[in-house]
């Protein structure tokens, strides 16, 4: 059997967990709702190492309706942001998290609201380190939380280009499209591509997100031809951590060995969750993606975040 029937396999074992069943949820807490999906099989079919990854980088996301009560039955409503690190062996299948997190909804925890945040905290800390056997951090948001714009220095890609002369005919992921030419000598470049459009592999439902490139090289991707690319994502069947973990290696593999580059993509929240997975070449220091890492803060680049 091949890798990429392997991988059809699995995802039809993802599918039947949730997928195309009557969503009612549970009354009562219950981890079991979780499904975990192997990094390695996307990276397989990209050549990407697993046990020597070309990147660092975390998957970030938010949770926008968690909800539970305490002892006495008082609601508590908050934004639940938790991220990971890249080099985990699992991924969590983002419908199986929204009826896990569903799950809180009509338990009691705690005497106290902020007892009641605390247990389930540590709760969901543990339920999700278990099944990614890899430290996760979580945090509670209220209204207090801070607000914080990210990637302003970020240009719109559409206004390097003639946008009249673009023709884009490829819309399955198509790297043969990616043009590079050289410059003088290495210079910094930010680029934002806000329409990003993929398609969840289980669900088939589509996914919309802002991308953020930032790369320092000798060479210059010709802003038509990376358009081209990242338009070719509109009829891929691909989590958003795995489109964005593409995206890194096309390019990294049209960029010098030894360039900085950097990848973000900030999809919009689909069933009250949003995923932002952000990816680096290793040692690179990523100022701009800080706000994002930072559990405290509610980081925003625009108006689909």
């Amino acid at each position: 059997m091949s890798i990429l029937d392997l991988f059809k396999n699995k995802t039809d074992r993802i599918a039947s967990t949730h997928l195309g069943k009557k969503s009612e949820g549970s009354n009562v807490y219950d981890p079991n709702l979780l499904v975990a999906v192997p990094r390695v099989e996307n990276r397989k079919q990209y050549n990407i190492d697993e046990t020597n990854l070309p990147f660092e980088g975390w998957d970030v996301w938010h949770a926008y309706e968690f909800s539970c009560m305490t002892e006495n039955g008082v609601p508590v409503t908050r934004v639940l942001k938790l991220k990971y690190p890249c080099n985990s062996m699992n991924i969590v299948e983002s419908k199986s998290l929204k009826l896990y997190l569903n799950s809180f909804n009509m338990q009691n925890f705690g005497s106290t609201i902020q007892e009641c945040l605390e247990i389930c905290s540590e709760l969901i800390k543990s339920d999700l380190q278990k099944l990614l056997r890899e430290v996760v951090e979580v945090k509670f948001l209220d209204n207090s939380a801070e607000k914080v714009q990210i990637f302003d220095k970020y240009v719109d890609i559409m206004s390097l280009i003639e946008e009249s002369t673009l023709q884009v005919e490829a819309y399955k992921e198509a790297p043969e499209v990616l043009q590079t030419g050289l410059k003088s000598e290495k210079e910094q470049t930010y680029l934002r591509f806000d329409s990003l459009r993929s398609n969840c592999r289980v669900t088939h439902q589509p996914d919309f997100g802002d991308v953020f490139i930032y790369y320092n090289s000798e060479k210059k991707i010709d802003e038509a031809s990376l358009v081209k690319y990242l338009v070719s994502f509109r009829s891929e069947y691909h989590f958003h951590e795995e489109c964005c973990e593409m995206i890194f290696k096309r390019l990294s593999d049209i960029l010098n060995a030894d360039d900085e580059l950097f990848v973000c993509c900030l999809y919009t929240r689909r069933g009250g969750i949003d995923i932002c997975p952000a990816r680096w070449s290793k040692g690179l220091n990523v100022e701009d993606v800080e706000p994002l890492l930072d559990l405290s803060k509610l980081a925003r680049s625009g108006i689909k975040q």
